[in-house]
């Protein structure tokens, strides 16, 4: 492990939420960090947002935060829209968050394979090599600060990796988070349009791809409101920045593997969980906005009764919001969602 940079910022305007929520926000310290996975010459970008007062570490108040199949974390949890990010936010209610990007994503890492045409190799970045870093994330983060368990919370397919970490070691786990929950599905997801057919090791996402896929299902009339002026464009420059390779395409695309594609044919379309969900002893939020396509509501809906282990298990669905309501003018309600999920825990 080696660490990136440490350096303090004022947090901005909070986001509006009700007054449940708002406090006054502390000055946030921020470290990056390059965590070893179990695989010789692989490194995970890890970043951590905390108030600079330091406060005694708490299982309950430490956050570590995985992405989905497409996109890394790191230019979306901590990606400044309107001047605040969600790290920010959260780090500015008192906890300690982090962030990872999977192997192949962000600034992680990319295998070797991806230097070659995707179709010289099979697909990369299965489950269970996520799972396998999300466990190596964790640990640190648990030396670090000492600590027996952290929360974990996932996106799309981190839920299911998240998830999967979760069954398959309780004692390590404070409180989890699916925020966009996958479950068997009876077709592709949205991202695997275009890939039918033979699997290669990754695949290549334009922008103009990104935008299509975030406004399915999206009532025509209530498109132009749906993200603010900016917001996509602010996310996109710097999502499709973190592949230089992508970006020398015409036009630019970001590589993203092709692991939880092939995943998702030999698990959730094939009636085959990735996980257990009676497993998971863990307090558990489902939260899902009502136009998700790529994780509709139905996936959360099924999900949450075979939670059967999970005390005070709670499911959200959001109203005006798709899968990507993270950085959509109705972001403020998952924020506030999944924040009283988590500061009942220290009540």
């Amino acid at each position: 492990m080696h660490r990136r940079a440490l350096l303090a910022a004022p947090m901005l305007a909070p986001v509006v939420v009700p007054g449940a929520v708002q406090a006054q926000a502390p000055q946030i310290a921020t470290e990056e960090f390059m965590v070893p996975s179990k695989d010789a010459g692989i490194e995970i970008f890890v970043r951590n947002k905390r108030p600079e007062s330091g406060a005694a570490p708490r299982p309950d108040r430490t956050l570590l935060f995985v992405h989905g199949a497409t996109y890394p974390a790191s230019t979306a949890f901590d990606l400044p829209l309107g001047g605040l990010s969600w790290m920010d936010y959260i780090a500015g209610r008192g906890f300690d968050v982090w962030c990872m990007d999977l192997r192949g994503y962000g600034r992680s890492t990319r295998p070797p394979e991806m230097a070659q045409p995707p179709e010289a190799n099979p697909p990369l970045v299965r489950g269970e090599t996520a799972v396998a870093d999300i466990g190596a994330v964790a640990a640190f983060i648990r030396q670090k600060r000492n600590l027996p368990r952290i929360v974990h919370m996932g996106w799309s397919w981190g839920t299911a990796t998240q998830a999967r970490f979760a069954a398959d070691n309780p004692a390590l786990v404070e409180r989890l988070v699916l925020y966009a929950p996958a479950w068997l599905r009876e077709g592709p997801s949205l991202s695997a349009a275009g890939t039918s057919g033979e699997l290669g090791a990754y695949r290549f996402v334009t922008q103009a791809q990104a935008r299509e896929r975030w406004l399915t299902g999206v009532p025509a009339e209530k498109r132009a409101a749906l993200i603010p002026p900016g917001w996509f464009e602010h996310w996109a420059g710097v999502t499709w920045a973190t592949d230089p390779e992508g970006q020398r395409r015409n036009p630019p695309a970001l590589r993203a593997p092709n692991g939880v594609l092939l995943d998702g044919r030999e698990y959730w379309q094939a009636g085959k969980p990735f996980y257990d969900p009676a497993k998971i002893t863990a307090p558990t939020l489902l939260v899902v906005a009502e136009w998700d396509h790529d994780t509709p509501p139905a996936m959360a809906t099924t999900l949450f009764p075979l939670l059967t282990a999970s005390p005070g298990k709670r499911l959200v669905m959001l109203a005006e919001g798709t899968h990507t309501i993270i950085m959509e003018r109705n972001r403020g309600a998952l924020f506030q969602a999944v924040q009283v999920f988590l500061e009942e825990a220290g009540a």
